[in-house]
């Protein structure tokens, strides 16, 4: 049904400009989807949609709909990585020059966050590696990126789970060890909170008419932005969750059993990419996205981002603020804290 929604708005708003010589096939001639159709047209018009977000939609959804594809998330197991060194890879680790120069993976390149397109341009010819591969310190930033350029239509882009903490215990006492806690476990609360009207999407102006024109643009300003205020912390959150509208990316059993004050739950797929649901999202309020682990919830928020919403991801996830109730519930509700087994022991080159 959210499909022949989503079908539906986005020929609404660009065919209103001229929506008498707007066609389509003819209908099935059946009374619910005859109703079905009325009730998403009326819902549509309550909802503020410009043309160049419904362009953008659109040209995503014919691009491969990734956000919504089986290849969503792109993630990969440090393991994985540490088997493919030497064959038809490239490694591209986004920590600053002084992290890489203290230590890397073996034939690793280190690139800025903001140097990517064009590196993906004229740098190399990303299609003839098998995979190419983000490195982070944590995975999250990784994530952010590796959405970004499998929107842009790098169909091989993986990033890797957990950053540098899953290569090397060096790195994970640096990041994820010394990163989870279960300092805010009491604050947690179990009322489910309702979704705000869908009102509309923030406003693209690009000036541009297209979907790949649009798009590109859109790219562009995202990467010239840098990734500086993409994390947010536990901290900052808890210490005014009033502040920010946030998005809990979870099952809902998971969210049921305990959530940040005011966190409202969105479906970890079918979310991304349809009206009714990112038009919920506040386009004038800090957006806070989380999960689990953090990974999802960067993929997530490149997206948002890419659509002009103020979107930020979760440090470390739940593990960041629950982490010892994770781990007592792991079984129980399939949590995924992050510990010891997670690392491994593999070489760095300097």
């Amino acid at each position: 049904m959210k499909r022949q929604y989503y079908l539906t708005l986005i020929a609404l708003f660009l065919c209103l400009p001229v929506f008498t010589g707007c066609k389509g096939k003819k209908s099935e001639s059946k009374t619910e989807e005859k109703q079905e159709t009325v009730q998403n047209v009326k819902k549509a018009a309550d909802i503020a949609v410009g043309n160049e977000t419904a362009q953008l939609l659109k040209d995503l959804k014919e691009s491969g709909d990734y956000v919504n594809s089986k290849a969503y998330p792109s993630l990969i197991k440090a393991s994985i990585v540490k088997e493919n060194i030497g064959k038809n890879i490239l490694i591209v680790d986004l920590r600053s020059s002084k992290q890489f120069s203290d230590g890397h993976i073996k034939g690793a390149v280190n690139k800025k966050f903001e140097e990517l397109p064009s590196y993906f341009e004229t740098g190399i010819k990303p299609f003839e590696f098998e995979k190419i591969i983000m490195v982070s310190d944590d995975g999250q930033l990784s994530s952010y990126t590796t959405c970004l350029l499998r929107l842009m239509g790098y169909g091989n882009v993986y990033s890797m789970r957990w950053g540098m903490s899953a290569w090397n215990e060096k790195y994970a006492k640096e990041g994820w060890l010394s990163g989870v806690s279960g300092k805010y476990e009491e604050k947690l609360e179990n009322q489910v909170n309702e979704r705000p009207t869908a009102l509309g999407m923030p406003d693209l102006r690009t000036n541009l008419s297209t979907g790949a024109e649009i798009g590109t643009a859109r790219f562009k300003k995202v990467f010239e932005e840098g990734t500086s205020n993409v994390l947010i912390t536990a901290d900052e959150v808890f210490s005014n969750p009033q502040k920010y509208y946030i998005i809990n990316l979870e099952r809902k059993d998971k969210y049921e059993d305990g959530h940040i004050p005011g966190s409202v739950r969105y479906k970890p797929e079918g979310t991304l990419g349809y009206v009714d649901e990112m038009a919920s999202i506040p386009a004038d309020k800090p957006v806070v996205v989380y999960c689990g682990t953090g990974h999802n919830s960067g993929f997530a928020t490149a997206y948002l981002r890419l659509f002009g919403y103020d979107a930020h991801t979760l440090k470390y996830g739940n593990n960041g603020f629950m982490h010892e109730r994770m781990i007592k519930e792991r079984t129980l509700l399939s949590w995924l804290p992050f510990g010891s087994e997670e690392v491994n022991n593999f070489e760095v080159v300097k």
